[in-house]
């Protein structure tokens, strides 16, 4: 993984920058979600709503470039939306670097021609020049990309919250009523039986020992509230959350098709207006389908309260209870909602039975806020509509581009799925038309890796790649085994492919730096490097080894400043490099730097050392010991107070007791490497290293 900013800069940048966006001015702000229901929704809350918009990323493009096996390289704006499918790239991937100005993707692969054979460790840099031209417009289309993903993920999680807000208890009365159906003795049917109950106010001996032993006063009066409660909260979330999210939806892309319909600038990424028409088309379906949901709601509770009510005041008659005055009172209007009621909801369908185990579907918001494939078993009865009956009987708007296509045998869930996959598919058009641009300028095999080297543990294998904000030039750091010595290879190519850099390739070695540790040796390589990185734009960490390994010798954290690899620029020594070679078998002909280290090293006692990751920006460094057991960490730059203090050092050590592959860890507090020398180290508390040490 690699995540990467732009610094590139533009008066068009700077404009698109320095904007604010229209659509806070245009959309009404989201509403939070209720933190009541789903854990997933806490990310839309209250106290997060201020969240939303860090989701949403900042202005400047930002970017995580991904890489894995078989060449698979993707880049994600903000690291939330793919922007580029890259592929035609040997190897699995061990390394990837993505340029700040766009211009290049460096990549470090290891190439297996089969499990058993070495691999080749090869370096390619890729040319994303596409990126790099159109960075305004890519910027602009990965915002609204962000901006859509993210509506996406509102959309969803208030789907979730409405799910939620339906109780299961809603289906007793469905539950109930086929019971009845089974026990039942008589030929009468269920609908029927409530039609006398309303009409003659008298129940058959089957209807009122459902009503009273099953149903009860109590559990009608529970299950009034709990549709009441159920269905009010489902209304507002439709309203104020899932309205609001597909309006900013609908506007996003809109935006979008606009940016598509200017071809000068967007056709070559890959928008594609027909497409997003196509995601337009389909988001106004899903508000259809939300307004369908809300109708249903509301004629649901209008019905579901005068039946409830009526039933209600019927059981207490049966059970002989008082009848309040208020509720006693029946006006003409109500017992047409009843009578409706029980004629739309009361029938049998042995055919649902089959399908859902039930003969009744007297609750209809449920199969709205099913995520199943299945037709909706109620769908909304639409005959004698007028507008449904002119669009019929209409030849031009039955196929009008205008009109967003209806589907009334499906649930939300579904056409929220349906809206989603072609969303997704027309936003997938640009990464591979981006992906499809990258191409391969430089490849080069640097080494095979050795069947030793392979049989050890490793965490943080070399090559590392590094890319320089200010100079524009990619760095790989590598090292090759020479005559028992491991030099540090410095690879350096231009983010700008087309451009070369003095000095492309350069091999450093160490000299003797610590005089009182070697004796009466005149061979200037003394050192050889077991691992590197890039600690910022102008210094390399190291740690190193004694090329003879003797009882005692330690090894050593230090930091090279290129400055000193760099100082003499003489062209002279420039390498030419032949490309049906590997650069191990050229490594003779590399010009090559001794380095003599002054101050910036510190030598790490009772300790083999293996592996160092560091972070510049916090400048610290992690020393890792061979057989991945112990850790120490060192604070690099310790800012002079003015006066000299003394250093409180503390470690802690952990030795393994019982299974070899249980982690020790130690810890160096407050390490300072830079301008710590040997004598200065305390005595530190001993340590057991494992047998599988190299």
């Amino acid at each position: 993984m690699h995540w990467m900013e732009v610094t590139e800069e533009s008066s068009v940048l700077t404009s698109f920058y320095n904007a604010e966006d229209e659509s806070n001015l245009l959309l009404p702000k989201l509403p939070a979600l209720p933190k009541n229901y789903s854990t997933t929704a806490k990310i839309f809350s209250e106290e997060k709503s201020d969240e939303i918009m860090k989701l949403l990323g900042d202005v400047r493009l930002n970017a995580l470039v991904l890489g894995g096996s078989s060449g698979f390289i993707e880049i994600y704006a903000y690291g939330m939306f793919k922007i580029a499918t890259v592929t035609g790239v040997a190897g699995s991937c061990r390394g990837l670097c993505l340029s700040s100005d766009l211009k290049s993707l460096s990549v470090i692969t290891e190439i297996r021609d089969s499990s058993d054979s070495e691999a080749e460790i090869t370096y390619f840099q890729l040319d994303t020049s596409l990126l790099s031209s159109y960075l305004p417009e890519v910027t602009r289309m990965a915002r609204k990309f962000t901006h859509i993903s993210t509506l996406l993920q509102y959309i969803k999680l208030s789907l979730t919250c409405m799910c939620e807000a339906w109780e299961e208890i809603l289906m007793q009365m469905d539950s109930r009523l086929t019971k009845f159906v089974q026990e039942k003795n008589t030929t009468t049917s269920v609908q029927d039986e409530f039609m006398q109950l309303l009409l003659w106010g008298k129940a058959s001996l089957e209807l009122q020992a459902l009503l009273m032993n099953q149903l009860t006063v109590k559990g009608l009066k529970k299950l009034g509230q709990s549709i009441e409660s159920s269905y009010s909260s489902i209304q507002k979330l439709v309203i104020s959350h899932l309205q609001s999210g597909s309006e900013a939806l609908l506007y996003h892309l809109s935006e979008l098709k606009g940016m598509a319909l200017w071809k000068q600038k967007y056709e070559s990424l890959g928008l594609d207006a027909s497409g997003i028409e196509d995601a337009i088309t389909a988001v106004g379906s899903f508000i259809l389908k939300a307004n369908e949901l809300l109708q249903v709601i509301d004629s649901s509770m209008k019905n579901f309260k005068a039946f409830f009510r009526w039933l209600y005041v019927a059981m207490l008659r049966m059970s002989e209870d008082h009848v309040l005055p208020e509720l006693n009172k029946m006006t003409q209007k109500d017992i047409t909602f009843v009578a409706d009621f029980l004629t739309e909801h009361f029938n049998e369908a042995p055919e649902l039975y089959n399908r859902k185990g039930k003969y009744f579907n007297v609750e209809r918001v449920g199969q709205y806020l099913k995520d199943e494939d299945d037709d909706l078993v109620s769908p909304p009865n639409t005959e004698g509509n007028q507008w449904f009956n002119f669009l019929k009987n209409s030849t031009h708007l039955k196929e009008s581009p205008l009109l967003f296509p209806y589907y009334p045998e499906k649930s939300l869930h579904f056409v929220k799925r349906q809206m989603e996959g072609v969303i997704d598919q027309c936003l997938q058009k640009p990464a591979d038309v981006i992906g499809k641009s990258v191409h391969q300028a430089v490849c080069m095999c640097l080494y095979k890796t050795s069947q030793s080297e392979d049989s050890t543990p490793q965490l943080f294998k070399l090559p590392f790649l590094w890319n320089d904000k200010t100079s524009n030039i990619h760095y790989v750091l590598f090292t090759i085994l020479e005559n028992s010595i491991s030099k540090i290879y410095i690879l350096r190519r231009h983010t700008d492919t087309s451009r070369s850099v003095s000095n492309g390739i350069l091999a450093v070695e160490f000299g003797n730096f610590l005089n009182n540790s070697i004796i009466e040796s005149l061979d200037s390589r003394c050192y050889s490097c077991l691992d590197a990185h890039f600690y910022d734009d102008e210094t390399v960490t190291v740690v190193l080894k004694e090329s003879v390994e003797q009882e005692g010798k330690e090894r050593v954290l230090a930091q090279l400043p290129l400055s000193s690899v760099y100082a003499d620029e003489d062209q002279d020594r420039e390498f030419i490099w032949d490309p049906t070679k590997r650069l191990d078998e050229q490594s003779g002909e590399i010009p090559t730097c001794t380095v003599f280290l002054e101050n910036q090293w510190r030598v790490l006692e009772n300790m083999k050392a293996q592996y160092v990751s560091v972070n510049g920006i916090r400048k610290v460094s992690c020393v890792l010991s061979s057989n991945l057991r112990h850790v120490r960490v060192f604070e690099m730059d310790v800012e002079d107070d003015g006066e000299v203090e003394e250093e409180e050092e503390e470690e802690t050590t952990q030795i393994a007791a019982g299974e070899p592959d249980e982690l020790n860890q130690s810890a160096d507090n407050q390490d300072s490497v830079c301008g710590a020398s040997a004598e200065e180290l305390p005595d530190e508390t001993e340590e057991h290293e494992s047998t599988l040490d190299p």
